[in-house]
């Protein structure tokens, strides 16, 4: 005798619950896991999100759960429902470091760290990195804010190969060209817009565009100096992470411009 499985099978699915406590007593978080329990939905990860909220991923098997449990969080006065939702990465990684990636009110691919942040700028820049397929990232910030380092520690936390097109990390690089194995989709791509810009020639910018043209994720250091300078634009972008030290910096490259910060008779030069 067949059976149809689609019948038996259940699927679960994870959910990213969010409120605000209005009134902070001894055992309200124990209610909240007592309801949730009564209603067969699991926590899977709990922590605090910035002052007065908590936020928890959760799995359930079936969805009139979460929505019952909705109808009861209505008419409960001790806390407010935030956020009842499938989870985004935005969610996975506030539950995961206590606290919400900024996002640009205007531009919705822009989100913004200070230096405070780096592990959760790595871990974001790493969930982003182990997304299949063609992403272009561009990376702001002032000199030494920690952009390559950054970058460099999400590609370790994807178990990706990183490859500098162009950086100044250790000297200035430019390249001009890959070895076969090098043209591999799994590699990441690093380039930095204002090494590119100041010094690269025509083979370097046919090496870009071989790039950009991978099913691959590419990291651009300087992002408006890099579309200055070529046929992109940035809304070729799919993010933009903005690094300062600290939340009032003024990105700028003026200072860049005047102390030639990228010149290749500060950092010596390597080129192939």
């Amino acid at each position: 005798m067949l059976y149809d499985l689609r019948s038996v099978i259940v699927e679960k699915t994870e959910w990213y619950f969010e409120y605000d406590i209005q009134k902070n007593r001894p055992g309200l978080l124990g209610d909240i896991s007592s309801l949730l329990g009564m209603l067969s939905i699991n926590i899977i990860t709990i922590n605090g999100i910035d002052e007065d909220k908590r936020g928890m991923l959760l799995m359930a098997e079936d969805r009139r759960n979460i929505e019952r449990f909705e109808s009861i969080l209505q008419t409960m006065d001790t806390v407010k429902l935030i956020k009842l939702r499938e989870p985004t990465l935005r969610d996975r990684l506030a539950v995961r470091h206590g606290r919400y990636i900024h996002r640009d009110a205007d531009e919705k691919n822009t989100f913004r760290f200070v230096r405070d942040e780096l592990g959760l700028l790595v871990d974001f820049m790493a969930e982003l990195f182990k997304q299949d397929g063609h992403k272009l990232i561009g990376i702001r910030g002032m000199p030494r804010v920690g952009k390559t380092e950054s970058i460099v520690a999400a590609s370790v936390c994807a178990n990706k190969r990183w490859l500098f097109v162009s950086s100044t990390l250790i000297k200035q690089t430019i390249r001009s060209q890959l070895i076969e194995d090098e043209y591999n989709n799994d590699n990441l791509f690093i380039l930095d817009g204002i090494v590119s810009a100041r010094r690269a020639n025509e083979r370097h910018w046919q090496l870009v565009r071989e790039i950009m043209r991978l099913d691959a994720v590419k990291v651009i250091e300087h992002p408006d100096i890099f579309v200055q300078n070529t046929e992109y634009t940035l809304e070729d972008f799919d993010y933009i992470i903005e690094l300062r030290n600290n939340p009032e910096e003024e990105i700028t490259y003026d200072v860049a411009d005047q102390n030639d910060h990228f010149s290749a008779s500060e950092f010596g030069s390597l080129d192939f």
